[in-house]
């Protein structure tokens, strides 16, 4: 059974930090692309940032330069460090799953999905 399971988030004032992180298991993690979406209030669920397996990123427009997403295949854990936070980063952030390739911060496709961490950043 795919399981995935995000932690870390938390409140923050605007300016800083957080790392979330995603554990997978059920399923051979290295061959998927691997994403962080968000779903701010009352809005929609975005892609935020996304990684193949050869490693390769891509990242939505509002958050280039500010977060950086990463892997260790070796524990199956998906990160995203998150810096220079901002108000309108507030939201639930998700992990998924999915088929390659990744474009603007989203796979090609999310075939799974975790429960979510919520992130809250105060002006």
């Amino acid at each position: 059974q795919v399981q995935l399971v995000e932690s870390g988030g938390g409140s923050v004032q605007a300016g800083g930090s957080l790392r979330l992180s995603c554990a997978a298991s059920g399923y051979t993690y290295s061959r998927y692309c691997m994403g962080w979406f968000r779903q701010p209030p009352g809005k929609e669920r975005e892609g935020v940032a996304a990684i193949n397996s050869d490693g390769s990123t891509s990242y939505a427009d509002s958050v280039k330069g500010r977060f950086t997403i990463s892997k260790d295949n070796a524990e199956n854990t998906l990160y995203l460090q998150m810096n220079s936070l901002k108000p309108e980063d507030t939201g639930m952030y998700y992990c998924a799953a999915g088929l390659p390739p990744n474009y603007g911060g989203r796979c090609l496709s999310e075939h799974y999905w975790g429960q979510g961490t919520q992130v809250t950043v105060s002006s």
